[in-house]
């Protein structure tokens, strides 16, 4: 049975409605949601055709940590505890200013919400910038 899903596209922060069909939990086709005011079923090459990825055998599942010069696989806790510690390393020694950080308009508006408060209330610096403004 092939399930038809209602949602929004993630590629950029135009919204525009999709359709996604899935299947066995896989995803075999995505459409534009004639219905959406913002696309009228019209999507673009990403939004239609760049969902592959999602079932990768080749997408990273669990979190690598260089050790020795090699990486291994950790656990989130080890992973996040270690950025947290270097994040306040380099704080010290060089200033909040010395860290900066990547936003992608690919997220919510939520995500790039909590993302510049990160940097500004926890870090301290204004050093942020995102694709979503080209």
């Amino acid at each position: 049975m092939v399930n038809q899903i209602k949602t929004i596209c993630g590629y950029c922060g135009t919204g525009c409605g999709l359709i996604v069909e899935v299947e066995n939990n896989i995803i075999n086709k995505i459409r534009g949601d004639k219905e959406a005011p913002v696309n009228k079923g019209q999507t673009c090459v990403k939004g239609a055709f760049a969902f592959e990825y999602v079932h990768s055998k080749n997408r990273l599942t669990t979190p690598l940590i260089r050790k020795q010069g090699v990486l291994v696989e950790s656990s989130w806790e080890e992973a996040l505890t270690l950025i947290g510690e270097n994040l306040q390393k380099i704080k010290e020694k060089w200033m909040p200013n010395a860290i900066s950080m990547f936003a992608c308009a690919r997220s919510t508006n939520e995500s790039n919400y909590i993302t510049q408060k990160f940097m500004r209330a926890v870090i301290g610096s204004n050093n942020i910038d995102g694709c979503n403004r080209t």
